[in-house]
């Protein structure tokens, strides 16, 4: 018999330490639920025994309350999508382990995820506008940054990314210098709103073709601090939002330099952002100035898609179902994955 829906998918995340499960019917989120773990924030950073063990105690509930709050009954699953990286070695094993199990149990396909290329293919997902192919995608993360020619869902060129630290590093690197609350990016981000960006003066290192470094950029900004703490011990206090202002600024002009020759090289006008740090409103506001001013076409994906998430995970299974893919239970979980292809087999008929 025919099918006449779109395929039913089950989407886990544990690829860092946030536990995420989802269903989808095509592009349509039936539910996305994530569980966050708030305990990192008091030693500022993930601690990667500490993700493990709260994945294990929490991917069960998480995938359950997924399931009712999409009215889906396990039974009714045609395929369980999972991240096998990159990500923390544990807590990747741990949503692995339990997508595998979930699948085989069923009877249904598992397939496996590269996390990258599921930031990027989340547009897919309503309410979105999906980019038109190829389009030119900027990821942008606490562990990623790359520019991404994006062909086809399954067809992708990395045309650029960071040789050091990810933007997102950097912004929480430099949240920590300042005493902000982990996770820093966030916070810089709301502090820069009631600060000058053309407070303090840092330079903007630019990288053959299309490639950032960022550790440069951490080095500043850690030696400016100090030499205007040793005039002044509460310069950072009384600074705090100009100083956020002024780092997000050159941040924000790092990455939107190679983002404008990549478009300029290629002619493609699509453009989209994906990652955590694609909540950035000081980057968003940039992308929505070069629609206007370049006629770019911006993509933009709702909060909910930026940070880690299940139903990003559950599309890519959704892209790869359709093309009568699937993985094996043997597939293992790796903290590197360097190429964003389809990590399922094809079918052979």
């Amino acid at each position: 018999m025919e099918r006449t829906l779109p395929p039913l998918i089950l989407g886990i995340e544990s690829s860092c330490d946030d536990t995420s499960a989802a269903v989808i019917r095509g592009s349509q989120v039936l539910s996305n639920v994530v569980a966050n773990q708030a305990l990192h924030a008091e030693v500022g950073g993930v601690v990667p025994e500490w993700a493990s063990r709260a994945h294990l105690s929490k991917i069960h509930p998480v995938v359950q309350a997924a399931l009712d709050k999409s009215g889906i009954k396990a039974s009714e699953l045609d395929a369980v999508a999972y991240t096998l990286g990159p990500g923390l070695q544990g807590s990747l094993h741990v949503g692995t382990s339990y997508a595998k199990s979930f699948a085989w149990g069923l009877g249904i396909p598992s397939i496996p995820v590269h996390h990258m290329r599921a930031h990027i293919l989340a547009h897919v997902l309503e309410p979105g506008d999906p980019p038109a192919y190829p389009f030119l995608c900027l990821t942008v993360s606490g562990g990623h940054t790359q520019l991404v020619k994006v062909n086809a869902p399954n067809d992708m060129e990395v045309l650029g990314q960071t040789l050091d630290d990810a933007a997102g590093e950097a912004f929480d690197k430099v949240a920590k210098l300042i005493g902000l609350p982990y996770p820093g990016g966030p916070v810089v981000d709301k502090l820069a709103k009631q600060g000058d960006p053309n407070a303090f003066a840092f330079s903007r290192p630019r990288m053959e073709g299309y490639n950032w470094s960022f550790s440069g950029l951490k080095t500043q900004v850690l030696n400016f601090l100090q030499r205007e703490q040793a005039k002044d011990n509460q310069f950072v206090a009384s600074r705090q939002d100009d100083i956020c202002a002024s780092v997000q600024a050159a941040i924000l002009d790092m990455l939107m330099a190679p983002l404008r020759q990549a478009v300029e090289d290629t002619g493609i006008t699509e453009v989209a952002i994906a990652g955590g740090v694609s909540a950035n409103s000081g980057l968003r506001a940039r992308l929505a100035d070069a629609e206007r001013q370049h006629g770019w076409t911006v993509h933009i994906p709702p909060m909910a898609y930026c940070t880690d998430n299940a139903a990003m995970i559950a599309a890519v299974g959704w892209l790869d179902v359709m093309e009568s893919r699937s993985g094996t239970l043997d597939a293992a979980p790796s903290p590197r994955l360097p190429e964003l292809t389809s990590l399922a087999s094809k079918e052979e008929t």
